[in-house]
């Protein structure tokens, strides 16, 4: 069984169906997990995605605000949408396929952007998003013993290394760079042994980005990004991963979103 799994933060899914829809005919993923969908459950745009051949659709939503949703060709057994840190925010969502190797579970998630200000005593909004990397964290300790195939994907809104930056030395400061968020970046990946999928083929001295800011008034010619958006897999499914991709030339389509999809084959016997 083939699997390719695409991460992409879409910045409103309404907005922006006209390129995905474009992406999955450029690129026919089995899998599409978006994040920052901003979209209230009840409104979301499931007839052209049936339309592209995308049946298996499980959402989790909310008016103006997060949200995500995966899409899939393969049929669902499971979902699951989990709650942190009791605030009400739609940021993840699970679901579970059969393969010749037994399930996969695949984790779609948009950790908290965290605010401007990298002091959770001062910024609310970085407290939260620390408090909600410590709860990944320990939601899957909780499975270490379990042995589950899972692949983790979204926006997890940190870009852990040297070379997932324009500037280590400018950004060691900037919210999504700073030494406490790797460190529960660090944490989250060390509770399942997770490894990261798109460091596994592009090494991590190649400099890499999944985000360009809108400010920048040519954002490819000043290529002052980051690596926010990740992949992960279980030691299980780590060789089974046969390529990675990010897709830049969608920052440049029409009304982008500010992210660059992020793709991922694996082979699964």
């Amino acid at each position: 069984m083939k699997l390719s799994v695409i991460t992409w933060n879409i910045n409103s899914v309404r907005l922006r169906m006209p390129i995905v829809e474009q992406l999955l005919e450029e690129y026919s993923p089995d899998v599409l997990c978006l994040q920052e969908t901003k979209c209230p459950n009840g409104q979301f745009p499931f007839a052209p995605l049936r339309k592209l051949g995308y049946e298996h659709i499980v959402i989790n939503g909310q008016p103006g605000y997060h949200g995500v949703a995966t899409v899939s060709r393969y049929p669902i057994e499971a979902e699951e949408a989990r709650e942190f840190c009791k605030k009400g925010d739609t940021r993840h969502v699970a679901i579970t396929l059969s393969s010749p190797s037994g399930p996969v579970t695949i984790h779609n998630f948009y950790v908290p952007a965290g605010g401007d200000e990298p002091n959770p005593e001062v910024n609310e909004k970085f407290a939260h998003k620390l408090a909600f990397l410590n709860e990944m964290t320990e939601w899957f300790n909780a499975e270490k013993n379990q042995d589950r195939k899972m692949i983790l994907v979204g926006d997890l809104n940190i870009a852990p290394l040297e070379t997932d930056v324009w500037s280590h030395k400018k950004l060691l400061k900037v919210v999504s760079h700073t030494a406490v968020e790797i460190e529960h970046l660090d944490r989250v990946q060390a509770s399942l042994d997770w490894s990261d999928v798109v460091r596994h083929h592009i090494p991590a001295e190649e400099t890499l980005f999944t985000w360009w800011s809108y400010r920048a008034r040519d954002w490819k010619a000043a290529d002052k990004g980051r690596r926010l958006d990740h992949i992960w897999a279980t030691p299980g499914l780590t060789g089974t991963s046969t390529g990675v991709e990010v897709l830049k030339g969608a920052r440049g389509w029409e009304r982008p979103s500010d992210h660059a999809p992020v793709l991922a084959k694996f082979d699964l016997g």
